[in-house]
C-alpha cells in the first residue's frame, strides 16, 4: 500500500512537470551582509562582492544538479541580501558603489537576479536610508541584475507618507533614466507596506535581520497544475473546487520542500521556508487568471473575480501549509499583469481596469504588480497608487505592492515588452484626476487601532 502510494505520487510528479508546467520558480539564498560595512563605500563595496561570491558560489551548480537528478525545472536562481541602507550607513560615498558591487557579484555566480538594494522606512528615514531611495533610480538603470524595495508602511506604525511621495518621484525618475529599455528599471523597483525578510520573489526580496547568517528558501509555482486540476470538475460546487486545488497546492508544495531541503543540505546551510506563491507567466497554461475563468468567470475581471481569487488563495494556503515544514515568505496568488496571458488579454479586452486590480489585492499576495501605465502618468498619482495599496496592507495586516511602470512616451493601449520572465504588457489608463493637494501634505498616516497588538 505505501509503496503504491509513493509510485502514484512520483507518477502524478512527473506528469505535472511535463503536462502541466509544474516547475520551481526560485531557490533564492538569503545572504547576511551585517559585517561588511567598512570605513570607505569603495571597501564596503568590495567586502560585499566578497562575501556574496564565497557564500553562494556553488548555488547555480546545486540548483542544476537537482534539476537533473530530480527532473524538476528549477527557473530561477536568485540570491537576497540585508537591506544596503542598512550596511552603507554611517559611510560616506555613493551607494550605487555597492549596487555596482551587487551585480558584479550576481553575474560571478551566475544567478538571474540579486534583490537588497533597499531600506525599510516605515516609521521614518535615517539619512543613509534617504540617501540610498535617492541613488535607487542610478543603481537601477547602471546594472543588469540588481533588484530594489522600499518599505513605508506596517500595520504597527501606519503609511509614511513622505516616503510615499519621494517613491512616486524615484519611479518617475528610474523610467526616464531607462526609457530606451521600456522603463526596465521600474520592474525591478518595488514599493512595499508590511514586506517581510524571506521573501524568494523578486524584485521585492531581501535578506531580513532576523534571518540567519545564510539560508536557503523556495517558491513555488504550478498554476497549469491547479488549473488542470479544475478541469475535470465541470458542475462541481464551490466548496469541491477547493478542496480540488488544495490536493494540487499539496503536490506543489512537496516538490519545493523537497528542491529546498536537498539543496540546504548540498550547501551547507539552513533550510528557510517554502512560499506557496502561484507565480504565473506570460506562456500559455501558466496564468491565475485562467484558473479564475475556468471557476466559471467569461473573463478574469468581471464581478465575482475578487470572491474566485479569494477562494483560490485560501485552497493553495491550507493545501500547501499541509505540505510543508516551515511555509513563510507571501504565500498566495500572484496577479502580475505582464506576467499572466489571462490577465494581459483582460486588460486588452476591457475587463479589467486599474481599480478592480486595486480590489483584487485585498485577497492575492502582493499588490499592483507589474502594470504598465502611461508615460506621461505624475509622481503624485503613483504616490497616490502607492498610498492606496499600503493602505489596503495596513489595515488587512497583510503584505501589498506596487510596481508599476511608467514607460515614457507610451499611451493607453500601446504595449511594452520587458523580456524573459517579466513578459509584456498593455498600458493601461489611470485615473486622471488631480491628488497632488493631498500628497504634498506629507506627514504620516497613523496606524489602525487593531495594530497595536501586544
Amino acid at each position: 500500500m505505501s509503496l503504491n502510494f509513493q509510485s502514484k505520487g512520483i507518477l502524478d510528479t512527473i506528469e505535472m512537470i511535463e503536462k502541466y508546467r509544474l516547475d520551481i520558480r526560485t531557490v533564492t539564498m538569503g545572504v547576511s551582509l551585517l559585517e561588511c560595512t567598512r570605513t570607505t563605500m569603495a571597501e564596503t563595496a568590495q567586502a560585499v562582492y566578497d562575501r556574496v561570491t564565497a557564500q553562494a558560489g556553488r548555488l547555480v551548480d546545486v540548483c542544476e544538479d537537482i534539476e537533473a537528478e530530480l527532473g524538476v525545472p528549477i527557473v530561477n536562481k536568485r540570491i537576497s541580501v540585508t537591506p544596503i541602507s542598512l550596511i552603507t550607513a554611517g559611510v560616506d560615498g555613493n551607494p550605487v558603489d555597492v549596487a555596482h558591487a551587487l551585480d558584479k557579484a550576481a553575474a560571478a555566480t551566475g544567478v538571474d537576479f540579486i534583490g537588497g538594494y533597499s531600506a525599510l522606512v516605515e516609521k521614518g528615514a535615517t539619512t543613509a536610508e534617504k540617501k540610498l531611495i535617492d541613488s535607487i533610480p542610478e543603481a537601477l538603470s547602471v546594472t543588469d541584475l540588481v533588484c530594489g524595495s522600499v518599505n513605508i508602511a506596517s500595520s504597527r506604525a501606519g503609511i509614511n507618507m513622505n516616503a510615499a511621495a519621494a517613491m512616486g518621484h524615484v519611479i518617475k525618475e528610474a523610467a526616464e533614466l531607462t526609457k530606451d529599455n521600456s522603463a526596465i528599471a521600474c520592474a525591478k523597483l518595488v514599493v512595499f507596506a508590511n514586506s517581510v525578510g524571506d521573501n524568494p520573489f523578486m524584485a521585492g526580496a531581501f535578506h531580513g535581520i532576523e534571518e540567519p547568517d545564510c539560508v536557503v528558501s523556495v517558491g513555488v509555482s504550478g498554476p497549469g497544475v491547479v488549473d488542470r486540476a479544475l478541469g475535470s470538475l465541470e458542475g462541481a460546487s464551490l466548496n469541491q473546487v477547493a478542496e480540488e486545488i488544495k490536493k494540487a497546492a499539496f503536490k506543489i508544495t512537496r516538490t519545493g520542500q523537497l528542491v529546498g531541503a536537498m539543496a540546504a543540505e548540498r550547501l551547507g546551510v539552513p533550510f528557510g521556508i517554502v512560499d506557496l506563491s502561484l507565480a504565473p507567466t506570460a506562456e500559455m497554461g501558466d496564468s491565475v487568471a485562467h484558473i479564475l475563468e475556468h471557476m466559471g468567470l467569461d473573463q478574469v475581471g468581471t464581478h465575482g473575480t475578487t470572491a474566485a481569487l479569494a477562494l483560490l488563495n485560501d485552497a493553495v494556503k491550507k493545501g500547501g501549509m499541509m505540505a510543508s515544514a516551515r511555509v513563510g515568505g507571501l504565500s498566495g496568488s500572484f496577479i502580475p499583469v505582464s506576467e499572466d496571458k489571462g490577465m494581459i488579454d483582460a486588460v486588452r479586452s476591457g475587463a479589467i481596469s486599474i481599480d478592480k486590480l486595486e480590489a483584487m489585492t485585498a485577497i492575492c499576495s502582493v499588490g499592483l504588480d507589474m502594470i504598465a501605465i502611461p508615460g506621461d502618468t505624475p509622481a503624485e498619482t503613483i504616490a497616490g497608487m502607492i498610498a492606496d495599496e499600503a493602505a489596503i496592507g495596513v489595515m488587512n495586516h497583510k503584505t501589498t505592492a506596487v510596481r508599476v511602470i511608467p514607460t515614457p512616451g507610451t499611451v493607453s493601449g500601446d504595449e511594452v515588452n520587458f523580456g524573459g520572465l517579466l513578459g509584456y504588457a498593455p498600458v493601461i489608463p489611470v485615473n486622471t484626476v488631480g491628488n497632488r493637494r493631498f500628497i504634498e501634505r506629507g506627514g504620516f498616516i497613523p496606524a489602525p487601532v487593531h495594530g497595536f497588538r501586544n
